[in-house]
Parts: structure tokens; sequence; C-alpha cells
């Protein structure tokens, strides 16, 4: 197996050749605290003895070893192209134990034949001072043929890994077969270590709840509308949610092709959900009561808003799988779910519903929160004054009490701060959503009715 690797070399030509003129730095040099800076310090690296066995593994392809940095230059010269990137730094690295110098080497030397060598100047350096054997390549960024440049871009790359996964296996080495996927983003896979909401995973609620809705592709791309997205069509599908920023492509939602075009247009047609299993369950038998039932006190003010709330975000009831679409504003909310259920818990415990209730509380505990941190004080100022132990002692225990309720005092001045602030926010997003909810509804039947007379 070989790994491969590219990037450009910049810098300030005289400085870089007085660098590598400076024998005490050419010959300390080592991989992980070398700097990439010029053309020919990189030419004195690829090339140090040390690294090379006197330079039995160094080739030139198209120039000449002792003169390669000349020749180079008098490239640039020849086509004025004399700034900008100098050159291109490649390494070609194999496993331990692998490959031997002249079959690494000579690998080197074919893969930059088939890369660069039709049109540019390259240096080719087998490294042998580490216990994996790694070729370096040093390309002319200007080519001898016809004075243009290369450019390094993602074609031009995968254009080397191909061509070396194929060298690998005609020397019968080890190839990456399955190379690794693109990693997540860490907020990302935070959050869905964590449980919490993510663009991406909100899309894609919205998205399995489409297509358990809608029979053809036209039904699919109708019903994201309907619920407030923006489809974007060309080569890949993206939407974007309502008052968002940037589209997310739909192809992007998961790994197993269950969001491509396909994928989704197999869902409709088969009618299966997510993990691809419809499950009919029996409709559980029903009991009566005949006795009499006393009609529980129906809640009002922030408790019955609270309530609401989290029956809309699905939080409520607690552990009851409901297929009820959630709304993409109340999903972003989700994120402060354990906030949003302790300040429901306070609001329950204290029976706090109007705004009245809830200066009242809060005023009574700050109070309460004041004087026990001007009590603590007093204790510490004690304890600085005292020279018995067994008092000190008590002293302390009297702190470490104190200090307990302090810290849930604060807590609860804390909630009864967010419940002030939230309930605003929340009232905004609950007219938004049942006018959204109103919007949706009408869409759909007309939907429905325009589908029923075709």
């Amino acid at each position: 197996m070989a790994t491969t690797s590219i990037w450009a070399v910049k810098d300030n030509l005289k400085r870089v050749i007085d660098y590598t003129m400076n024998p005490n730095k050419t010959e300390k040099l080592e991989d992980n605290d070398y700097q990439y800076n010029g053309l020919g310090q990189v030419i004195s690296y690829t090339t140090q003895d040390l690294k090379t066995q006197k330079q039995l593994y160094v080739t030139g392809i198209n120039c000449s070893m002792s003169t390669a940095y000349d020749e180079m230059m008098i490239t640039k010269k020849s086509f004025n192209k004399m700034d900008g990137i100098l050159a291109f730094h490649s390494y070609q690295s194999f496993n331990p134990g692998e490959v031997d110098a002249e079959v690494a080497h000579q690998i080197g030397i074919e893969l930059a034949q088939l890369m660069w060598g039709d049109r540019f100047e390259v240096l080719v350096s087998t490294h042998l001072d580490q216990k994996h054997y790694h070729n370096h390549f040093v390309i002319n960024s200007v080519s001898f043929k016809d004075g243009l440049k290369y450019y390094d871009n993602k074609e031009n790359y995968r254009k080397l890994r191909n061509l070396s996964d194929e060298l690998c296996s005609k020397y019968h080495l080890s190839i990456i077969k399955y190379p690794k996927k693109k990693s997540k983003h860490y907020g990302e896979w935070y959050a869905e270590q964590h449980n919490k909401p993510t663009l991406r995973s909100m899309v894609r609620e919205d998205v399995d709840y489409a297509i358990n809705q809608s029979q053809s592709m036209k039904d699919f791309y109708r019903y994201m509308e309907v619920i407030g997205y923006e489809i974007k069509f060309g080569k890949h599908i993206a939407v974007r949610p309502k008052d968002k920023d940037r589209f997310v492509r739909l192809k992007s939602l998961s790994d197993d092709g269950l969001y491509t075009e396909d994928g989704i247009r197999k869902r409709i047609y088969h009618k299966t959900s997510l993990q691809n299993i419809s499950l009919i369950k029996e409709k559980p038998k029903q009991y009566h009561y005949n006795g009499n039932i006393k009609k529980a006190k129906k809640l009002t003010g922030f408790r019955a808003m609270y309530f609401c709330y989290m029956y809309r975000m699905g939080i409520l009831p607690k552990n009851a799988p409901s297929k009820k679409r959630v709304h993409f504003l109340l999903k972003e909310e989700l994120k402060y779910m354990d906030q949003i259920t302790a300040e429901c818990t306070l609001l329950c415990k204290k029976k706090i519903n109007t705004l009245d209730d809830l200066n009242d509380y809060q005023n009574k505990t700050q109070q309460r929160l004041d004087s026990l941190l001007k009590q603590r004080r007093c204790f510490y100022n004690k304890i600085k004054r005292c020279r018995n132990n067994d008092t000190k002692r008590t002293l302390e225990k009297d702190i470490s009490i104190l200090s307990t309720e302090i810290t849930e005092l604060r807590k609860e001045v804390r909630l009864y701060e967010g419940i002030r602030i939230r309930s605003t926010k929340m009232k905004e997003n609950l007219s938004i959503v049942i006018e959204s909810e109103r919007k949706e509804r009408e869409e759909s039947d007309k939907w429905r009715n325009s589908r029923s007379n075709r």
C-alpha cells in the first residue's frame, strides 16, 4: 500500500538559496521540523546523502540529478515565469517492510514518468532513513515543452493516486481498496453523540416524512415545497429550509444511497421507511370505566404554553412514538430540550401561571440568595479571625451547607430569567408554527383535491 500527497513550494528565491547554502541547516534537517520553503531547499532536502544512501537512489526525469536546480531555473527564465509557485513537492510512502530500496525507487521513477514525464522536469529521491521507505518528487512548476504551468487540482491528484495504485498492483503490493470517506465535522459528530439536532438530521426527518406522504417523485417535490423547502435541481438535488442560508444536498444525508434521487424513488414506490420495515400493529384493546372520574384541572398561562410547546416539539408525551411531523423551527429548539424541561418542571413545582407569579417567586428567591451570601461572607470573616480549630471546623461545615443552598438558588434564579426570555420567543414561534400549519393544510387540501379530480 502506498499513500500519496502533493503541495506547492513558494518563497523568496534569494533567501532560499542563502538558506540552502548554510550547511548547518541542510545537514541537521529532520522530517518533523522541515519547512518546505524554496526550490533550492526542497531539492537539497530530498537529495540528502544520509537519507538516500550516498545518493544512490536519486534520479532526474528530463534533467540531470546534479544540475536539476539550474535546469529548472533556466526553464523558468526562458518562458519568463519566475514568480508564483516555484515547484511542487510530492511524496509516495510505502508500508514498513513492504518494499526494498530498489523496488521503491523503480516505482517512483515509473510514477514520475507516467504523471509528469512528458512535460516537466522531475527529481525523484527515495528516502531510506525511516522504517517506511518513501519517494520524494520535486516537479518544476513550468513545463519545458510549452511553458505552461502545472495545476494541482482534484483531477490531477486523483490521477496521481490511481497511477500509484496501478504501479503497486503491478509490483504485487497492497492498495487501499476502500478509501476512507469524508469525515464528519466535529460539531455534527458531537451533536449526534449527545442526541442534539443538526441541520442534516432535521432535513433528513422532513425528507423521510415527505417520502411516506408521497406516491411519486412529483408528489415528493410538491410536498417538500408545501412544508417550506426551496428545491434546487441540477447535477445533485439540494433543498434549503425556510430562513436558512445554505442548501443541503439530499445525497449527503447518508452514505447508503437512501437519499439519492434513485434511492428516494425506490423508497416511494415500495413504501419503505428509513429502516425498510413497515410494522402493522394490532389495535390495542380498549377498556371502559363506569365509575366517576374527577376532571383534571385545565392548565393555563406559562404552564399551558410550555406543555403545548413541548408537545409540538415531540418531547411530550414521554416514550410515545409520534408520527406527527415536527416543524423545522421547533426542531432547532430541541438543542435546548434540557433547559426547557427544567424550566417546565420549576413552573409546575411552584404552580406559576402568570408574569406576576414569576416576578414574585424570582424576587423572593433573589432576596433569599442575597441573604445567604451575606451570611456566608460573615462566616468567612469569622474563620479569618478564629484561632480555635474546633470552631473553625464548625464554621466550615456551616459554609458548606450554605454553599450547597446558594448553588441551588442561583440555578433557580437563572431558570426564572430563562423562563422570562424564552416565553416571549415561545409565543412568537407558536404563532409562526400555527400559521404555517394552517397554510400547509390548505395546500394539502388543494393538492389532494387536484389529484382526486384527475
